[in-house]
C-alpha cells in the first residue's frame, strides 16, 4: 500500500498577510483564498494555510497523507499500535482520519 505526502498545513495568524509572503516572496502559485483556508500549488504537495488556533499555534504545522484504501490503511495501523484521534470519517467528499506519530503530532490521511 503506497502512501503519499499530499497536503502541507501551515497554522497562521494573519491569511492575507501570509498569502502575500507564500506567494509574493516565494513565488508559490496560489490555486485559491479564503478566509479560513487557502492553497499553493507546490507539485505533487499541497501547501494549505489555515487560521490558528488554541489547538494549533501560529507558526505549527500538519501533514496530511493519502492512501488507495483508507479502511484497510486504518486497521491494519490499529493493530500496528498506531494512535488514532479519530477513525475514518467522511468529510470534504473523502474518508478522513487523524492519527499520532512518535513525537504526539497529530497528522491526517485520507482516501476514499
Amino acid at each position: 500500500m503506497t502512501t503519499s505526502l499530499n497536503y502541507a498545513i501551515k497554522y497562521v495568524s494573519d491569511m492575507d498577510m501570509a498569502v502575500a509572503f507564500y506567494s509574493k516572496q516565494l513565488g508559490l502559485r496560489l490555486r485559491f483564498q479564503s478566509p479560513d483556508w487557502s492553497e499553493f500549488e507546490t507539485g505533487a504537495t499541497t501547501l494549505a494555510l489555515h487560521p490558528a488556533s488554541e489547538e494549533h499555534p501560529a507558526g505549527s504545522c500538519q501533514l496530511g497523507f493519502v492512501v488507495p484504501d483508507i479502511d484497510n490503511f486504518y486497521n491494519k495501523r490499529v493493530n500496528d499500535g498506531v494512535v488514532f484521534t479519530s477513525p475514518p470519517t467522511a468529510m470534504h467528499g473523502h474518508k478522513i482520519a487523524r492519527f499520532k506519530d512518535e513525537d504526539g503530532a497529530e497528522s491526517s490521511v485520507s482516501g476514499p
